[in-house]
């Protein structure tokens, strides 16, 4: 099994999204929203386009596979950047990220930081991986491996996110 930033992502909006997501039932494709996102990863920093590049990064723990897509990595001063749309799932992004920081730790590349980038809300945050973070991830990888296994999808959570995303009509069907 692979788990990648995306469910860690999901993870922590929302555990049904993840479960439908790990086995196989993406919806992606058709959300404006992610659309928009990825719109705005292309045109918001045109110009890290020829300082910076993507990095696809994997490593293993406890016999799971582990890759992430970061979208600028800054290798001379080991600074991830991830541009997001909206803040909402704010935390969720923060783990996705911090889920990164991990993945260079276990590649060997230490001490690397992060700048989270909301450039429509013209906020950033700034972030570091410590040992609490690392823990968590640990945790956040085995629960999700078990989230897969699961014959039973997660509830539906009833949440102000729920309207804005991809599965929306898949959750809500016979509401």
């Amino acid at each position: 099994m692979t788990i990648n930033a995306t469910l860690i992502n999901l993870y922590h909006v929302c555990p049904r999204e993840c479960w439908l997501h790990v086995n196989g039932i993406n919806m992606e494709h058709t959300s404006d929203t992610v659309y928009d996102g990825k719109l705005l990863h292309e045109t918001s920093y045109p110009q890290r386009n020829e300082k910076h590049s993507e990095l696809s990064i994997e490593a293993d723990y406890n016999h799971v596979s582990l890759y992430g897509k970061i979208d600028f990595y800054d290798a001379r001063q080991k600074i991830i950047h991830e541009t997001k749309r909206s803040d909402k799932v704010e935390k969720a992004h923060e783990w996705q990220v911090k889920f990164y920081l991990w993945l260079l730790k276990l590649n060997g590349i230490n001490d690397a930081t992060a700048t989270l980038e909301y450039p429509l809300l013209r906020h950033t945050a700034h972030l570091s991986l410590d040992d609490g973070d690392v823990a968590y991830l640990k945790s956040a990888v085995t629960s999700i491996a078990r989230l897969k296994e699961d014959e039973q999808c997660p509830p539906v959570i009833h949440s102000k996110i729920c309207k804005s995303c991809s599965y929306y009509e898949l959750c809500y069907i016979n509401e």
